[in-house]
């Protein structure tokens, strides 16, 4: 399965944006998605993740409260909507297909593109 994230752009701090995730040539029903950022010179760091259809959802500490992930099936869409953005929130966003439990995994070592996330101070 692969996905396309979009969706990013430059804010300032305490800014909004909405991220999209879709499928190129398939359905995101039955799937789990995630997303990753990934900063310069950083490791990529799980963010958010939402079950299949059972409601799950996780969040890491650093998004918790500020980030909302929700999936829209009848658009083949998964959003994340990313409030009170801080600069260190500044990086390459990617969706995936994942478990998504106390935490999230990587199903696939596919990540597109991604989508740039920068936050201005």
């Amino acid at each position: 399965v692969q996905l396309q994230a979009s969706g990013g752009g430059s804010v300032n701090t305490g800014g909004s944006l909405r991220l999209s995730c879709t499928a190129t040539k398939s359905s995101l029903d039955g799937y789990a998605i995630g997303w990753y950022r990934q900063a310069p010179g950083t490791g990529r760091e799980g963010v958010s993740c939402i079950g299949s259809g059972d409601g799950t959802t996780y969040y890491s500490d650093s998004v918790q409260g500020r980030f909302t992930i929700s999936r829209d099936s009848a658009k083949n869409m998964v959003y994340l909507q990313m409030n009170s953005l801080k600069p260190e929130d500044t990086a390459v966003y990617y969706c995936a297909v994942v478990e998504c439990g106390f935490g999230l995994r990587p199903v696939y070592d596919y990540w597109g593109q991604g989508t740039l996330v920068t936050v201005s101070s």
